[in-house]
């Protein structure tokens, strides 16, 4: 499957504005009104099928952030067809394996089994999200588990600082939201929200089903008839996110006594599908190798340093340190921000680093989930699962003038987040950012 995404490699110049290559290995097909994508693999036996409901953040408030997610979770107490250890006997003898991933643009809901069990798998899985009882035990059952998962990721200053920077770059825009809740509003929302949440939003066309693996249009078109097809239709349709609307605040702090100081800030970045999200992406990947060397190994100011770049439907870049020396640090970091945005990158150099970088994205997806999800941010960002085999020939059109121009149109104005030592974080350090 990997040869179809990267059919084009050795095809220079083709970018958003030309036509969009065939996938012979892929069809686009609906069900009554359930989307559906199907990408035949027969290289092997494993079966990713999954559910993307749309919406994500959007679909909340801050007062029932991560309802979603807990009514999923919940539906692991059984259906009216299928009582709870009835389904987790079925889904234990299947070998099966459900998965639920809130993120910013939609919910996920996964199936990984084995081809022979698909059908039986299927049944289970898709009855969970058609007809789940939900019952008080089972919602509290699953607020339990999350709130145990929120507490604990909130003692991680890594997930503290990410928290503390998307604060400031997503103020008063849907993703400020914690797609898989708070511990306020996990606390709060009733099981009767929970229900009233499915009833109303779990509906056909606001479903995108894509599965990766050896299945047949024909088998899997009657699941989903026998399924999902018999949700109430819904009137939703997938708009992009409207645009970001950072805080004017540039700083957010939090206090803590650790052995490092984690630091991480973000700047706006382009939408999904223009040809600077693909150069943004190589120039955060330029700048990461060039901190790395200077700050972490030729001046050992940092264990971790970085240039993240976000995948939404609306990008951004970051600038990522842990440090017991957050001046010099950001010094250095500065520095290198500065030179990728006064002088070009060597044209070889670049050459060499994209090709690094295409090796290292395909083999952290290589699997069939990380298929489905590749098709599905190309169908929802780009407009068509097909952009998902010119993702390669996108990243060689990226010339050194083209790192050099996206690094000074959006690596500025950037939100930082800190969590340590807060006296060694006074505002002048981060405003010239």
């Amino acid at each position: 499957m990997l040869a179809g995404l990267i059919l084009l490699c050795g095809v220079p110049g083709v970018g958003r504005s030309q036509a969009v290559r065939p996938d012979t290995a892929t069809v686009s097909f609906t069900v009554d009104h359930v989307h559906v994508i199907l990408r035949r693999n027969t290289a092997n036996d494993v079966v990713a099928a999954n559910i993307y409901l749309l919406g994500g953040d959007r679909q909340a408030t801050p007062a029932t952030a991560g309802i979603e997610a807990l009514m999923l979770a919940a539906s692991e107490g059984g259906t009216g067809k299928y009582p709870r250890q009835a389904l987790r006997a079925i889904t234990g003898r299947l070998g099966a394996t459900i998965v639920i991933q809130p993120s910013a643009d939609w919910t996920t809901f996964g199936l990984r089994t084995l081809r022979q069990a698909f059908d039986s798998s299927w049944a289970v899985f898709a009855d969970r999200l058609v007809a789940p009882r939900l019952d008080s035990a089972a919602v509290e059952r699953a607020r339990q588990q999350m709130l145990t998962d929120a507490a604990q990721s909130e003692a991680d200053p890594d997930i503290a600082v990410a928290r503390l920077a998307e604060g400031l770059l997503y103020a008063n825009h849907p993703y400020r939201m914690a797609p898989g809740g708070t511990t306020e509003s996990l606390g709060a929302i009733t099981p009767s929200q929970v229900r009233r949440y499915h009833d109303s939003t779990v509906v056909q066309s606001r479903l995108l089903v894509i599965v990766v693996g050896n299945v047949d249009r024909g088998p899997l078109t009657r699941a989903i008839r026998a399924t999902l097809a018999t949700l109430p239709v819904g009137t939703y349709a997938w708009i992009g996110p409207p645009p970001l609307t950072p805080s004017v605040q540039r700083l957010a702090v939090s206090a803590r006594v650790l052995p490092t100081n984690y630091i991480l800030g973000y700047y706006p970045g382009p939408r999904a599908g223009t040809h600077d999200y693909a150069a943004l992406r190589i120039a955060t990947a330029v700048l990461s190798g060039r901190m790395f060397a200077e700050v972490r190994s030729r001046q050992h100011l940092a264990y971790a340093v970085e240039a993240p770049f976000l995948e939404r439907a609306i990008s951004a870049g970051g600038l990522y340190v842990t440090t017991t020396d957050p001046t010099a640090a950001l010094d250095a970091m500065y520095f290198e921000v500065r030179r990728l945005q006064s002088t070009l990158v060597d044209r070889e150099g670049l050459h060499a680093l994209v090709g690094q970088f295409i090796t290292d994205y395909f083999l952290k997806n290589e699997t069939n989930a990380d298929q489905a999800s590749f098709l599905a941010r190309a169908e929802l960002y780009d407009g068509d699962y097909r952009t998902a085999g010119q993702f390669v020939a996108e990243l060689r059109t990226v010339t050194p003038e083209d790192v050099q121009r996206v690094a000074q149109a959006y690596m500025h104005g950037t939100l930082f987040g800190f969590v340590g030592d807060t006296t060694k974080a006074p505002a002048e350090l981060f405003a010239r950012f």
